[in-house]
């Protein structure tokens, strides 16, 4: 088996159907998780169908651990989570997959060995199968209608995971080249605009011309602009005064 990163030991616990098998580890592996577990198959193993769904990423099915029963998948974790919908009575703390995957990710930068435990698809865990876990993960779902495939509930996990222990930005602009206006190119943009319309006679009547400068000069500070749109701009009214000139 070749070397893993740091990560937490995706657990399917008796899955049923080969296809969700390779679901789960193609959601597996687009966010960079490749430890997988497999405890008990309805349908045995290795499994062609799990394979034809994994899709590329078929190496964590040959990388698998096989286990006969839950303790056995778990034995040397130091912490293990159990994703179930149902706590079902036993007294556990409960974390969304967000602050699941956060705590897993400070847990293995400690060194501890950590896995996330996905139950059959019918009926979930049973309560042997979560006494073994030392907390859930509950997804917030409509709870008219909480069932979650397993390759779904997997690709959440795994989502999470990758948001909790990766630089993720979680917001940024795609700059295509573009660079962003600098201040002095937007305050020539600003008198540009404001010396045209003070000619055009906008800014009536006198007594709410400073604020209408303002308000002005307020939009421009407002709006993201690049360089290429500051010279648009520029061009825009230029186009506008030649062509009142020619009229």
């Amino acid at each position: 088996m070749t070397e893993h990163a740091p990560q937490p030991a995706f657990v399917l616990i008796r899955p049923q159907m080969g296809e969700n098998i390779g679901a789960a580890a193609r959601a597996m592996w687009n966010f960079g998780l490749d430890r997988m577990r497999v405890v008990a198959p309805r349908d045995g193993w290795p499994q062609e169908r799990a394979v034809a769904l994994a899709s590329g990423a078929g190496r964590l099915l040959d990388e698998a651990m096989l286990a006969s029963d839950t303790a056995e998948a778990v034995s040397d974790c130091t912490f293990v989570y159990a994703t179930t919908a149902r706590p079902r009575g036993l007294t556990k703390e409960v974390m969304t997959p967000e602050a699941a995957m956060r705590d897993a990710a400070e847990r293995i930068s400690q060194g501890q060995k950590v896995a996330v435990m996905f139950g059959p698809e019918r009926a979930g865990m049973e309560n042997d199968d979560i006494a073994r876990a030392n907390a859930i993960v509950s997804v917030p779902v409509n709870p008219e209608f909480a069932s979650l495939n397993l390759g779904q509930c997997v690709l959440l996990l795994a989502y999470e995971w990758r948001r909790a222990s990766a630089e993720v930005e979680d917001r940024r602009v795609e700059m295509a080249g573009a660079e962003w206006a600098q201040a002095h190119e937007v305050e020539k943009l600003a008198e540009h605009y404001e010396g045209r319309l003070d000619e055009a006679g906008f800014f009536f009547p006198e007594h709410k011309a400073a604020h209408m400068k303002q308000t002005l000069r307020n939009l421009w500070s407002r709006m993201p602009l690049t360089r290429s749109d500051v010279q648009t701009l520029h061009g825009v009214m230029r186009q506008m005064v030649r062509w009142k000139e020619r009229g």
